[in-house]
This record gives structure tokens, C-alpha cells and sequence, in this order.
């Protein structure tokens, strides 16, 4: 008898499969077809000690009015057989019997028996439950089904052992079992219990035909199911979606989504964004996070993916869902929205672009400004000049009051004035103030009579302060300080415009010193902040520009901004960390930022922020100049180099490894979630064994042997060689800032040979030669380079295979030395802390 199997899928999930297959007899040749229906996922095994089954194994169309269940037919026959259904292994190459037991009305010892009768076409199995083996029971249970199959000769398909699996013929009565045979079951299911998956099986549908003698011996192939997850296995569950606290972001990616979800499992799990068009896929990409990210199996914080066109100009919609690694599976789509990217958050830029009016637009005339007409002095205007140039500056000054007036202010006209002498005062008043600046250009005698002007607001809420900073008018803010600083009971210095801004904040966005001691000596409040929640520090902190932070430290007030934190619980440090800005980090570190302040989201330090974003320079910085603590906890008792470790990161974890972090540390979150069970009851619990670094040891190891270059290949003596050039010459420091480990100077001055440290720590974070001859060019001149070159030059000349390379021993070596005197470290960062 011959099957041959084919598999039918409707839409992504498996619906119905059908198994042909060809009986050859001598006498003739008939087609049979083994048909059965399923439910791949959403089924839950069940323990012993549970009672009976809840209800049998449905089909994969099965709905709750109408119910369907596994079901056989064989076709082009007609008459007695019997179809036999066991358990066996979804995810090894050949199958294995499996330990679990079916259950129901035509089942006995763990397998299914049913009979088709003459009369009949098809047989269904409903009620077919399976019943999950204790964990302790698999090697005996699987023991004694191994023995059974044998006796029977239902092994037919699946493999025991090499032994065992020979001896498939068919049998009329139960074979006999030897101590031979017994002992090879007992090793071979002893084997195989170790490995068993428990979350998920395979059905196997063997057909038995009558022979001559009645009984039913003539076996067809057997036909084996898609897999079956066990419903309460976190990597077997149906994926979903829940709930996502964003549904857009900016096309720069980096925004932090918080996703609820169905059970899955944390080292299993993908967020994907994808876009389609008519053609199919066009973009797809993975939301970052690591395997800490993910709550209790039930939430995942990520950050989401740069979209493919970073010059959107106008919204676009991708979509999002969940994707298992370990079988693909996928959750269904949601929607996701892209914007284009706002390169002018603060609006600097715009308002800068913005056309300003002419002076003679003040003047209420088309031209010649406000002496059109030739009737100043010098046009022969004779007696009584001076008094009508002081009306019409009386009446420009007017009509400039109404130009820039606002709708809740009201201003007075001429015609208001009731008396001559108000109107005398006011005239005195401005002419006086032509006359002082005429005579000392200073443009604040001008101001002086228009202080009751100095709050008003343009339509962007900017007041004349704004605008002075935002056009980089240091004068004017001066002259403009010094008025409004002599206004009682006036708050116009901290006035905000429209984004709720100071002048104080514009002038640290745009990174003008001379503005910010101007409006500091004035008396500006640089407590406030803007509608982030953020200070001028917070804003210095996310900004290009030596020297900003610095300043701002000098001002006692402003230190005691340091720990303050915005609407996202970020402190500055954390904002200098996010924006990778070094020298504002080292400005902050100098004036005394806490390095072990927690943001308040879930309480990641700078150190565990710099580890999220692979940053090897700041974390390095932190270590180093900051003290900090390489062991801090987040609220879910996380470290930094849990994260490093998760995200698969060799160099920082090769970092904090060396600067003493504890690889034996747990945090709070299981690893894994299951489902144990007892002789007398069920436990629904998780196992206790916490989500520690070294769980993952050997693919971390395998990702570090996996990324180390070829710079082990190196000779020890080329080594020693580079190492004393670089010594002798003093250009090892340059040469870690080329390598991108100049943070570590440091650390590398401290030991015993600092240049030997620098090339087993480019070892260790994968470094190359190719690279390191880049690295030594762009350093300048320096004998190391023709040190390499000439070694490189030999190399060709000799057996790849005499080349040994880099093993885990060397890099535990490197770490045990770098581990060893934790001292170097600490006597770093106080050697900095006194200006080293």
C-alpha cells in the first residue's frame, strides 16, 4: 500500500488536509482518501487530575451551533477498516511518539481505536480530548506507549530506534517482546523525554484493512496532522493586538508605543511594520526591543522604526501587527500612521523667515516717512517748525501704538486727550527721548515712554523680548531688558508666547549665551518651563553647543534644576543621553547631575538609556566620569547589562562586564510562563527561575565568537610589536579615538601596558585588521602602521589553517583582566572627578 500526501490550506490557517492513497493489490487497484478537519491552535490539554475532558478537539470550521470534528474517509472503498490515531511530535525531523494521551469514548492506553463499518463513508472522532502527561511521567509513559506500538505494530511511521523501527511488519497477533528490545525502548524513551516538546503534537491517522482471515493487518501509510498547540502555552497562543497607546508617529521613528496584547513569549515575539501596495510588499521593518520590554507576557514597550521615505511631505498609512520568530505566526493587522517629520519643532526658524514691515508703513503715508512732504527744518519749515514736527511724531508715534495693539488692550487717541497740558506732557515726552538718544544712541531712551507697550504679543504670542532673541538682536534685547526690568508689578520678561515659551527658553534653544546673561541679569525666571514640562536646562541638555550647560550651572538657582523632571519624567541627563550629546552629558556630570536618578516611566538611569541606544561613548562617559552604579535597577529589577545582554549587544556588554557588573543579577520577570501540574492538583504558576544574564550564556557567547574579527589572527609577536610602538610614540590615545574607544583613555592610562588593553578590547568588540590599518592611517605618522603592513604582507605567504582563532577562552581571559582590578575603574572616574 502506498499514501501519498497532500495538504490544502484555506486563507493562512490549515482547514482540512486529505491523504491519498493508492492500495495496490494484485488482483486490482483501488484510491483511498483519509480526510480530517482540525483546530491548529485554541485547544487546551488537560491534566489527569482535572477530570474529564472539557469537550473534544474541534474542527477547524467548527462553530458554536455547529460543531465539526476530525474526520476520516476513504474513498473508492468499500467495506471494514479500521483507523488508528496516535499522539506523536510536531517538531522534530521524523516523528516521535508522543507521551501525551488521547482520551475519549474509542480510546484506550493513550491511543484512539474506531472501526468503519461497511455501510458507512466516513468516521469522525468527537470527544477526542488529550490529556496532558505529568512532566515527571513522560519517560514512563512514553516507555510503555513505545512497548504497546511495538506489540501492536502501530510504530509504522514514527522512529524509536534503529532496532525497533525494522521491525514494522504487519501482525495478526501482538508481537513478542524481548529483553533486548525492551532495554533499547527503555533508552530510547528516556532520550526522547528530555526533549519532548509538551505544548504541542501531531495526529497520526493509520488505516488498517481486513485480511482473509477477518482481522484487519493490512496497513496503509500513515497520515500525519499539522501541529496542535496547547492553548495555554505562551508560544502556542493565537496573537492579538489589544490595545496600543499611539496609532501615529514621525517618520524618524524612536517614539515609545505601548502595546497589550494576547499571551506571548518574550523571547518569541516581533513587532513588524509593514506597507503593501497592488504589487505586494513594499517596506517592512522591526519595532526595537528586547526581550525586559516585555511585561508578564501580556504588554511589549517598544520603539517604533524609521519609515523608508524620511521626506514625507504628506501622512501615510502602514500597518503593524505581532509575528512569532519560532513558526512565523502572525496576529492580525493594525493600522499605523507615519507623519512627516517637523524639523522646526520650536518654530525658530519660521518665525526668522518671516517678512517684517517697513518703517514707513508706521507712518501712515506712501513714502518720505514722517517728513514726507518737505516740512522739516531743513526744507525752510520757518517759525513754528518744531511744533508741527512734534505732532507729526506725536501722530506717528499714535498710529504705530494702533499697529501694534491688541484686540483686549485699548489705547488712547488725540482726540481723547481733554486737556492741552496731557497733550503738551506726551509731546515733551517723546521729544525728550529723541533728544536723549540723538545724544547718547542709546535706543532705550526711545523705549522708555512706550513701556505700557511692552507686553504686547504679535499673532504668535511673541512680545518685542521674543523677537529680539529669535532675530539675534543682542542690542535691542539689552535696551529692551533694561525697560521692562524697571516696570513695577510687570511680568514681561517671563511672558510665553503661543508654545508656551519664555524668551529665557528661546534664547538656550538658540544657543545664545549673551541673550541668556541678559535676560538672567535682568531677572528672568529660569524655573519656568515650556509646554513639555521642560527647563532651560532640560533644552540646553537636547542642543548642540559647548559650553550652554556650563554657563547655566553657574546661576545657584539652576542646580537645583538638576533632578527636576518633565511631563515624561525626564531629567536633563536623561534628555543629553536620548539626544547623544556628549559634551552636554560631561557639562552635567561637572556640575553635579546625579547619574543614578531614575526617569519615572519605569526607572531607567542614563546608564540603562545608553545601553538601549548601543552607545558605547556615554555609556563609557557615566562609567567613567559619573561614578555610576553598573548594577542600578529599574523598576522591574532590571540592569543595564540585562538589557545589553538581551539586545545582543557585544561591545557594551563586554563594557559593563568589565566594569564589574554582576552577570548572576536577576530582575523580577520570569522568563518563561508555564503551566505545572501535581499528582493531586494543578498549579498554575510560572517558573521561579528568574530572567538572569547567564540564562542566556550560551547565545550570548555564540553572538560574541560569532562577531570577533579577524585581529586574533595576529601573531603574539606582531602584537607585542604594535603594542610598544604605540607606547614608545604616545599615539595609542589617538588611535582609541579613531577605534571609537577613546572614552575608555581612562581606563587603559591605568593599566600596566595601556596600548596591549586597547587592542584586546578592539579584540573583543569585534575589531578587524582592514579596520585598524584605517584607524593607524588616519592617525598620522606612526611606526605601527608599517609594523602591521609588513605583517600583513607576510601573512599572505602562510596556510590559512595555520591561522587559530579567536576562542571563548581568550575573551573570558580579556574580561577576567579587565574584572580583575575593579580599582582601575573606580580610581578612574575619582581621578575625573578631580579633573583628570
Amino acid at each position: 500500500f502506498k499514501l501519498v500526501f497532500t495538504v490544502k490550506l484555506k486563507y493562512v490557517n490549515l482547514d482540512v488536509a486529505v491523504g491519498t492513497l493508492p492500495i495496490d493489490f494484485k488482483d486490482s487497484s483501488l484510491v483511498c482518501t483519509v480526510v480530517f478537519f482540525f483546530l491548529q491552535r485554541g485547544f487546551r490539554f488537560r491534566y489527569g487530575c482535572e477530570g474529564p475532558s472539557h469537550g473534544g478537539l474541534p474542527g477547524a470550521t467548527s462553530e458554536k451551533n455547529r460543531k465539526t470534528y476530525p474526520t476520516v474517509k476513504i474513498c473508492n472503498y468499500q467495506g471494514q477498516a479500521r483507523v488508528v490515531v496516535q499522539l506523536v511530535t510536531a517538531l522534530t525531523p521524523v516523528p516521535h511518539l508522543h507521551a501525551h494521551s488521547l482520551v475519549g469514548k474509542q480510546c484506550d492506553k493513550g491511543i484512539c481505536i474506531a472501526d468503519l463499518q461497511s455501510k458507512d463513508s466516513t468516521i469522525s472522532f468527537p470527544n477526542l480530548g488529550i490529556l496532558h502527561v505529568t512532566k515527571k511521567n513522560v519517560a514512563k509513559t512514553l516507555e510503555e506507549r513505545m512497548i504497546e506500538a511495538f506489540k501492536l505494530g502501530y510504530n509504522c511511521g514514527v522512529s524509536i530506534h534503529p532496532d525497533i523501527d525494522s521491525v514494522q511488519g504487519e501482525v495478526r497477533v501482538p508481537r513478542e517482546i524481548t529483553e533486548h528490545h525492551l532495554s533499547v525502548i527503555r533508552n530510547a524513551a528516556s532520550s526522547q523525554a528530555k526533549e519532548m516538546d509538551l505544548s504541542v503534537v501531531r495526529l497520526m491517522f493509520t488505516a488498517f484493512l481486513p485480511d482473509s482471515d477477518g482481522g484487519f493487518s493490512r496497513r496503509l501509510e500513515p497520515v500525519v496532522s499539522e501541529p496542535i498547540y496547547d492553548s495555554k502555552a505562551p508560544n502556542a497562543s493565537n496573537l492579538k493586538i489589544v490595545r496600543m497607546d499611539r496609532t501615529a508617529g514621525c517618520v524618524t521613528g524612536g517614539e515609545e508605543v505601548y502595546l497589550l496584547c494576547d499571551k506571548v513569549q518574550k523571547d518569541d515575539i516581533q513587532v513588524r511594520f509593514y506597507e503593501e501596495d497592488d504589487s505586494g510588499l513594499t517596506w517592512e521593518a522591526l519595532g526595537d526591543f528586547s526581550p525586559t520590554d516585555v511585561h508578564r507576557q501580556f504588554a511589549i514597550v517598544f520603539k517604533t522604526p524609521k519609515y523608508r521615505d524620511q521626506n514625507l511631505q504628506k501622512p501615510t498609512s502602514v500597518f503593524v501587527q505581532l509575528k512569532r520568530k519560532s513558526d512565523n505566526e502572525t496576529s492580525e493587522p493594525k493600522p499605523f500612521t507615519y507623519h512627516p517629520q517637523i524639523l522646526d519643532k520650536e518654530e525658530v526658524q519660521r518665525k526668522r523667515q518671516k517678512t517684517l514691515p517697513n518703517f514707513q508703513d508706521f507712518s501712515g503715508h506712501g513714502g518720505g516717512g514722517l517728513y514726507r512732504g518737505g516740512g522739516g527744518p531743513a526744507a525752510g519749515g520757518g517759525p513754528g517748525s518744531t511744533g508741527r514736527v512734534c505732532v507729526l511724531v506725536c501722530s506717528a508715534f499714535l498710529r504705530s501704538v494702533q499697529a501694534f495693539h491688541t484686540s483686549d488692550q485699548v489705547f488712547l487717541s488725540l482726540s481723547e486727550f481733554d486737556a492741552k497740558e496731557q497733550l503738551d506732557q506726551v509731546i515733551s515726552r517723546l521729544l525728550e527721548a529723541i533728544f536723549q538718544y540723538s545724544v547718547t544712541a542709546d535706543s532705550a531712551y526711545l523705549l522708555a515712554p512706550q513701556r505700557s507697550l511692552m507686553a504686547a504679543q504679535d499673532v504668535n504670542g511673541d512680545t518685542g523680548l521674543h523677537l529680539a532673541v529669535l532675530h539675534n538682536q543682542q542690542e535691542a534685547l539689552k535696551s529692551l531688558t533694561q525697560v521692562v526690568s524697571a516696570l513695577p508689578g510687570e511680568e514681561v520678561l517671563n511672558m510665553r508666547n503661543r508654545l508656551y515659551q519664555t524668551p529665557l527658553h528661546l534664547a538656550v534653544i538658540t544657543q545664545q549665551k549673551e541673550a541668556v546673561e541678559a535676560l538672567l541679569l535682568a531677572g528672568a525666571d529660569p524655573t519656568l518651563t515650556d509646554r513639555h514640562g521642560n527647563t532651560v536646562l532640560h533644552l540646553a541638555a537636547q542642543h548642540e553647543g559647548e559650553g550652554m550647560i556650563q554657563f547655566l550651572l553657574q546661576h545657584r538657582e539652576l542646580r537645583e534644576l538638576l533632578d527636576q523632571t518633565n511631563t515624561a519624567g525626564l531629567c536633563a541627563i536623561h534628555l543629553a543621553v536620548l539626544a547623544n550629546q556628549l559634551f552636554s552629558l560631561r557639562e552635567l556630570l561637572e556640575g553635579g547631575a546625579n547619574a543614578e536618578v531614575q526617569e519615572r516611566s519605569c526607572g531607567r538611569t542614563a546608564l540603562h538609556l545608553a545601553t538601549e541606544t548601543d552607545n558605547v561613548s556615554l555609556a563609557g562617559c557615566l562609567l567613567l566620569e559619573g561614578n555610576a552604579k553598573v548594577d542600578c535597577c529599574t523598576f522591574n529589577g532590571s540592569t543595564p547589562l540585562h538589557i545589553a545582554a538581551g539586545r545582543g549587544s557585544v561591545k557594551l556588554t563586554a563594557l559593563l562586564m568589565a566594569a564589574g557588573a554582576d552577570p548572576q543579577k536577576e530582575n523580577f520577570e520570569p522568563l518563561f510562563f508555564r503551566e505545572e501540574d501535581e499528582e493531586e492538583n494543578v498549579v498554575h504558576c510560572f517558573i521561579t527561575t528568574k530572567y538572569k544574564i547567564m540564562t542566556s550564556a550560551h547565545r550570548f557567547a555564540d553572538d560574541m565568537f560569532a562577531c570577533v574579527g579577524d585581529l586574533a589572527s595576529l601573531d603574539t609577536e606582531v602584537k607585542q610589536a604594535l603594542c610598544g610602538t604605540l607606547e614608545s610614540e604616545g599615539c595609542w590615545e589617538n588611535l582609541a579615538h579613531s577605534l571609537g574607544l577613546g572614552i575608555l583613555n581612562t581606563a587603559f592610562r591605568l593599566s600596566p601596558s595601556p596600548a596591549k588593553t586597547l587592542l584586546d578590547s578592539y579584540e573583543v568588540s569585534g575589531g578587524t585588521i582592514r579596520e585598524l590599518l584605517a584607524a593607524l592611517r588616519s592617525v598620522g605618522e606612526c611606526r605601527a602602521l608599517s609594523v602591521l603592513e609588513e605583517a600583513q604582507s607576510l601573512k599572505n605567504t602562510i596556510s590559512p589553517s595555520t591561522v587559530m582563532p579567536m576562542t571563548y577562552r581568550s575573551i573570558l581571559n580579556l574580561l577576567t583582566t579587565l574584572l580583575c582590578p575593579c580599582t582601575t575603574f573606580k580610581n578612574a572616574c575619582g581621578r575625573s572627578k578631580n579633573g583628570s
